[in-house]
């Protein structure tokens, strides 16, 4: 496949100059309409609100204190508690989990606050630790499948996302999911669990805005920057304050200017204006620090929600309360109204119970697997799979490389049993070789589960890059492959045994689609062949070579708004009767989405494949190629098995590979006969 690569968003030096100019408008006045009693030890960057939705006007405020811990306020500011302990930088909360960055032992801390009891209750399993000099945190809960992530930045540009995930006695334990990078220091993140965005503040550059999905491709887009931007000098703390379509905010600290810097979110984070706190004509913030924004009702004095800033000031460092309504009133906008909840996520979701070892080669390099299912022992049965910068790998069903053939650079492989060849019956294994522009041609021994070459010399497609491939076994003998170009056709040949023992291939035809095809596959059964043109559709075809061009559309991209171009792999779920499933990658939303085999090829559903924090198992985005099979593959793979390359494999962080997921789980979670 061709990557759609997004490159690194930044606004023109022109469109920032401009607005900049724009921006110079003086900034709103604000007071505070509360505080919290100074820090005891004298220290405060960060602070969230732990929102009481039994009783809102009782929600606390937890305020870092540096070395003295995790101070704990109510909304009149008056302390309440304090949990000691480490050096305390980072704060941030999502539903009952309370997360800090601890600078002294360079870890994440979990634990859950009893508004009842006023206690704080440690729930780590084990420490998270971070190997850096950390700086802050946020956390995210994933709309997508509602997984909890923290992020932890670091004093050299670390950024880390953590897969937070519970464990068997109800503590939570954490993985690494993804590592960015920036080129200096950043102490702020904040998230959007509706939109799945993350924003980072780099001190001394500027905001930037990614996709929190780890699954996602780690592009930023700048939202704002220093100098030639609205920020003047250094950015500090981040707030989002979502009001919906009526109103939905990100505000910054434009720290070396001392004030607030506000950006609409429904209109790409364009910058809105800027606010400054003040108490009687006076600055009322000293040393401008961390934000933290709740849009609901927080008591009686705090209708639309609060937004809580961070005073580190050299004596009587706190942290003060505005009223966002406030705020909106004096930039002249909306306060945005009450957000629903999330919805959940429409997909269904599932795990991968197994991975293989990640390819040898860096970058996109893994793209299609085959599923071989042994004749006698299923437990037997292997995973051919390319890697298309080298060659052809075969893996056990624990994921254990048993063979690497170096044959050249196999971009699609497919597999049919019942081949007569030298006087036995065989298993066919056909690849596409884009190093010799030609089709690799393999048997499988059932007994080795290695593959060895049968073709009959270089047997050339005359094709510009074999690219998509699949076989197709017809009721009346003859087996057939096809490839793909990029271009757009695809050719079919007939594989012909020679009284040698050897394979040769026959043109036969050759079929012309407007745009570029990859994913492929043949029902023998039924004669049908289905081919993804990328951008556009699953069309299906006649696989027999007296066919012809007629092809019907099973589905378009624009009419199902499951799909998201690239389709890519496609693979066939036979059930006997004619029953069964067409399974296609959705890669530009990383799903897989389901038509009936027979009829007129209704969409079923979609499915995901998401991490498994505890196996340690990430989930599968970015598929090219993918396999599924309804024949048994042992013990808890009775049903079949779908296996689907990974194009990120991002926990940990390694080359890409390839992992299985059991069909049972996917019919249980899309509810199928």
């Amino acid at each position: 496949m061709i990557h759609r690569r997004q490159r690194l968003a930044a606004a023109s030096a022109l469109a920032l100059m401009l607005g900049a100019v724009a921006g110079q408008a003086s900034a709103q006045a604000v007071a505070p309409v509360g505080a919290t009693v100074p820090t005891a030890e004298g220290g405060a960057n960060a602070a969230a609100l732990l929102y009481n939705r039994a009783d809102p006007g009782k929600s606390v405020i937890a305020t870092t204190g540096e070395l003295g811990g995790l101070e704990f306020h109510g909304l009149d500011g008056a302390r309440k508690s304090a949990l000691p302990g480490g050096e305390i930088y980072g704060v941030d909360v999502r539903d009952d989990v309370l997360a800090v960055l601890d600078r002294k032992d360079g870890r994440i801390r979990l634990s859950r606050y009893d508004f009842a009891t006023g206690q704080v209750s440690a729930i780590d399993a084990r420490p998270l630790m971070l190997g850096y000099a950390g700086e802050g945190l946020c956390l995210h809960r994933s709309a997508r499948d509602g997984s909890l992530y923290a992020f932890a930045l670091g004093g050299d540009g670390q950024l880390d996302q953590w897969l937070l995930f519970p464990t068997a006695d109800g503590k939570l334990d954490g993985r690494i999911v993804r590592r960015l990078h920036l080129s200096s220091e950043a102490k702020y993140c904040v998230t959007d669990d509706a939109s799945g965005v993350l924003y980072v503040a780099q001190q001394a550059v500027g905001v930037w805005r990614y996709d929190a999905d780890p699954e996602a491709e780690a592009v930023a887009t700048v939202v704002d920057i220093n100098r030639l931007g609205h920020i003047a000098g250094e950015v500090g703390g981040l707030a989002i304050l979502n009001g919906g379509a009526q109103g939905d905010y990100l505000v910054a600290v434009n720290a070396d200017a001392g004030d607030y810097n506000v950006y609409d979110r429904n209109a790409d984070d364009r910058f809105l204006g800027r606010f400054r706190i003040q108490a009687d004509g006076v600055d009322a913030i000293e040393g401008p620090s961390g934000l933290f924004g709740v849009r609901a009702p927080v008591g009686a004095g705090l209708p639309a929600g609060a937004l809580l800033v961070t005073d580190d000031r050299k004596v009587g460092a706190n942290t003060k309360l505005l009223s966002w309504q406030d705020v909106a009133a004096a930039l002249k906008v909306s306060p945005g109204q009450i957000a629903p909840p999330t919805a959940p996520s429409r997909l269904a979701l599932v795990k991968p119970t197994l991975e293989t070892r990640p390819v040898e080669h860096g970058g996109d390099a893994a793209d299609d697997p085959a599923i071989f299912v042994h004749p006698t022992d299923p437990a037997r049965s292997v995973i051919v799979a390319t890697d298309k910068k080298a060659g052809l790998y075969v893996y056990d069903l624990a994921g254990k490389p048993l063979q690497f053939l170096s044959d050249g650079k196999m971009n699609n492989v497919d597999l049919r049993g019942g081949f007569k060849l030298g006087g036995k019956t065989a298993t066919l294994v056909v690849a596409s070789d884009r190093t010799h522009k030609s089709i690799a041609l393999y048997t499988i021994d059932p007994e080795t589960r290695m593959l060895t070459s049968v073709a009959d010399g270089v047997q050339a497609t005359d094709l510009s890059d074999p690219y998509g491939l699949c076989l197709y076994k017809s009721r009346k003998g003859p087996t057939y492959v096809f490839i793909s170009d990029p271009d757009g056709g695809v050719r079919q040949w007939r594989l012909v045994a020679t009284p040698a023992g050897r394979v040769r291939a026959e043109k036969v035809r050759d079929l012309k689609f407007d745009t570029q095809t990859e994913g492929c596959v043949a029902d023998d059964e039924t004669g049908a062949l289905y081919v993804a043109e990328e951008d556009v559709a699953l069309w299906k075809l006649g696989a027999e070579p007296t066919a012809g061009q007629a092809k019907t559309a099973v589905v378009r991209i624009a009419d199902n708004p499951a799909l998201k171009a690239d389709l890519e792999g496609v693979g066939l779920y036979a059930q006997p009767g004619g029953k069964g499933y067409l399974v296609v990658s959705s890669q530009g939303n990383n799903s897989y989405a389901l038509f009936r085999r027979e009829g007129d090829h209704a969409y079923v559903g979609s499915f995901a494949a998401v991490a498994d924090g505890a196996a340690g198992i990430d989930g599968i985005s970015e598929t090219d190629g993918l396999d599924v099979t309804s024949a048994s593959l042992g013990a808890g793979l009775e049903g079949g098995a779908f296996v689907a390359q990974d194009g990120r494999n991002v926990s940990p962080p390694e080359n890409q590979n390839f992992k299985l997921v059991p069909w049972s789980a996917i019919a249980k979670a899309l509810k199928l006969d």
